[in-house]
């Protein structure tokens, strides 16, 4: 599978690295493609990944991972139009600094928010409630973390959970889009658990059942 992955940062270059452990070819969407860190990254990989302008990545693959930061959607939009029937995979969480977005109303999550920017697109909220350090490893001990995901196209949804299968996590349905709020919500527990509370960032989810 072409993935694009939007932004380079610890979460995008981790899910790289994963997704390309697995046999995916992995195009990072980046500002600059020939910068000492991304050229790092992608000798680090090795041939199955490769780095271009935002524009030019998602043209590239049919399944776009947005990795970037809220406060750099605006750019992210400007550059890569409306990805008309690409699954896209939002593993971003509508916080401006440490606070939520004040922009998104309380009656839409961030997920929801994302679609509207990205109309023809097949969104799926995923990837947004642990830290790249489960990422890179999702097992603790035995166990495989649970990863959420939550969308409204049932095939997108397929591709969204094999791609978290593919790196170990147990992939678990949470219903429609408009439950990204539940997901979002999650990370901020998540946030709370290890800054706050001092827990660290290597702690995850599990959903247990009998």
């Amino acid at each position: 599978m072409k993935v694009a992955i939007l932004g380079a940062g610890s979460v995008g270059s981790t899910l790289g690295k994963a997704w390309a452990r697995q046999g995916h070819t992995v195009i990072f969407g980046v500002r600059e493609a020939r910068s000492i860190n991304v050229q790092v990254l992608l000798a680090e990989i090795g041939s199955q990944a490769q780095a271009h302008s935002l524009a030019e990545a998602v043209t590239q693959a049919n399944v776009v991972a947005l990795t970037v930061p809220w406060e750099a959607m605006p750019d992210v939009i400007a550059a890569v139009g409306d990805l008309d029937g690409k699954v896209l995979l939002d593993g971003t969480n509508p916080l401006m600094g440490n606070q939520l977005d004040a922009a998104v109303a309380l009656a839409q999550s961030g997920g929801e928010q994302v679609a509207a920017w990205f109309p023809k697109a097949k969104v799926v909220k995923i990837f947004n409630q642990v830290g790249w350090e489960t990422m890179a490893d999702p097992h603790y001990g035995s166990d495989a973390a649970t990863m959420f995901y939550a969308g409204d196209d049932a095939a997108a949804k397929q591709v969204a959970a094999q791609l978290a299968a593919d790196i170990g996590f147990d992939p678990i349905d949470a219903g429609a889009l408009s439950a990204s709020r539940y997901l979002e919500t999650l990370a901020l527990f998540w946030g709370q658990l290890a800054y706050s509370q001092g827990m660290g960032r290597h702690l995850a989810w599990r959903l247990l059942r009998r």
